[in-house]
């Protein structure tokens, strides 16, 4: 049986790799992207998959866009919350823009998809919704005060969600990656990032197929007992339990 996904932020970095493993395993997949329409249009010639053009942060939008995918591919199975964004500055220097973007992009949109899908969801009795946090929502991360409340609050969102669903046949979990190679990880100067690499077991960065295939896991039909888990993808950078 097909399944039809959604993927937020789906067309560039982490997003393109859980969509284009999605699509591999016959699901039909919707990629959605903010404003990068070169991008988007290059990701989708390269691989066929569609893409949706909305600001997750935006609760109508989402709505809409969610009953667009809908018309096109049928009702919404999966849903990858990836998309995010970085404001960094250290919290005395934060101004209020830098706060709330971050805040509402990375975790408001978790409650704006997921509305926008879990009454289907619950009606046929199944569903799979993963969140991508990150390391920093787990440890925390000076200069990212608003990153790391955001990527906290999904893990608390998934786990409040995954028991909410349970009994509806609707798993709930999240990934938490560390440094993977993506061109935001590319843009820190050297130096940092040599530092950062240092402090990783595995003496290196991860990839982004490295998430998706966990993704692929967590959406399996057969993966129906594994909800409100915490899975770190991190290279042993940060062992927590959860």
């Amino acid at each position: 049986m097909s399944r039809v996904a959604i993927v937020t932020g789906g067309t560039r970095g982490i997003g393109a790799a859980i969509s284009s493993a999605l699509n591999a395993t016959d699901c039909k997949v919707a990629a959605t992207y903010a404003g990068n329409d070169e991008a988007a249009k290059a990701f989708t010639d390269e691989t066929g998959i569609a893409a949706y053009k909305w600001d997750v942060s935006d609760f109508q939008a989402c709505a809409d866009g969610v009953a667009k995918v809908e018309a096109d591919l049928g009702p919404v199975d999966i849903v990858i919350n990836n998309a995010g964004i970085t404001r960094d500055g250290v919290l005395h220097k934060m101004a209020e823009e830098q706060w709330s973007a971050v805040i509402s992009t990375n975790l408001d949109s978790c409650f704006n998809m997921s509305r926008a899908v879990i009454e289907g969801m619950r009606e046929r009795g199944f569903g799979r919704i993963v969140n991508i946090s990150s390391i920093n929502g787990q440890k925390g991360q000076m200069g990212q005060v608003n990153y790391s409340a955001a990527k906290a609050g999904v893990i608390g969102f998934t786990k409040a969600l995954a028991q909410e669903g349970a009994r509806k046949g609707i798993t709930v979990n999240c990934i938490c990656p560390g440094y993977i190679n993506t061109d935001m990880v590319a843009a820190v100067p050297q130096n940092v990032l040599d530092t950062i690499i240092a402090g990783i077991p595995v003496g290196r960065l991860g990839e982004a197929n490295e998430i998706a295939d966990a993704v692929v896991y967590l959406t399996r039909d057969n993966a129906g007992f594994v909800t409100g888990s915490v899975m770190t993808v991190n290279g042993g950078q940060y062992m927590a339990n959860g």
